[in-house]
């Protein structure tokens, strides 16, 4: 018998709620074009690292990931309504301010039980090049041995308005490109946690991020885009 779920936990049937709700909606509300998705493992832990210029970006991969994914998500967004309805979807809320060790636990949790983690590396919505990582996608890695799988979604985050301000939203029906990219590993193998062992698997994550990226952007032709 296996053993039985920890309550504490995010939902892992929440999490396949949410993956047919953001099918429905990113493909009910744009045009997703996805790429290598076949090169998501089938099983086991697996850390998605996308990177992200539009809030979209997380529901993006959530709608075009071939496995039901518990997206880290800031503390603000689980806000009135919306906070219940993000924990029973089994997204993880961490508080960016400072070591959230509930979020933490949380998040190994779910690997260790196979799950998959969604991350953007860069910790806030930017520029969407992987130009400045934290290092949590580093700990997480090591920690868990799950590999990583960079994921570039592209075409959120360039879109403007006639008068040049950003939009809420991207252009309805519009395309989006979302590339998965070969998963790889950060640690060496032996778990260490040195400071050392995080600056090294950090560093190896941003290049190989950053190579991901700007392959995916020859692949789609959004050579200037995000």
């Amino acid at each position: 018998m296996s053993a039985p779920a920890d309550p504490a936990l995010p939902s892992a049937a929440g999490a396949v709620v949410g993956r047919r709700i953001g099918i429905g909606l990113m493909y009910g509300l744009w045009r997703p074009r996805v790429l290598g998705a076949w090169r998501v493992p089938t099983g086991g832990p697996v850390i998605l690292a996308g990177n992200h210029s539009h809030n979209v970006d997380g529901p993006m991969i959530i709608g075009t990931s071939p496995r039901p994914t518990h997206f880290m998500v800031k503390k603000e967004a689980f806000v009135g309504p919306l906070d219940p309805i993000m924990r029973s979807l089994g997204q993880v809320k961490v508080d960016r301010t400072s070591a959230d060790r509930t979020a933490i636990t949380h998040t190994l949790g779910l690997l260790e039980r196979g799950g998959v983690l969604g991350i953007f590396p860069e910790g806030t919505r930017g520029e969407g090049d992987f130009a400045s990582l934290r290092s949590g996608l580093a700990y997480f890695a090591v920690r868990s041995g799950a590999p990583i799988v960079p994921v570039a979604v592209l075409g959120t985050g360039e879109q403007r308005r006639a008068d040049g301000r950003a939009r809420a939203l991207p252009r309805l029906r519009s395309r989006v490109d979302v590339v998965y990219g070969d998963p790889f590993r950060a640690g060496d193998g032996s778990g260490r946690r040195t400071r050392a062992a995080l600056d090294e698997a950090t560093a190896l994550i941003q290049k190989r991020l950053g190579e991901h990226l700007e392959s995916a952007r020859r692949l789609t032709g959004r050579h200037n885009e995000t």
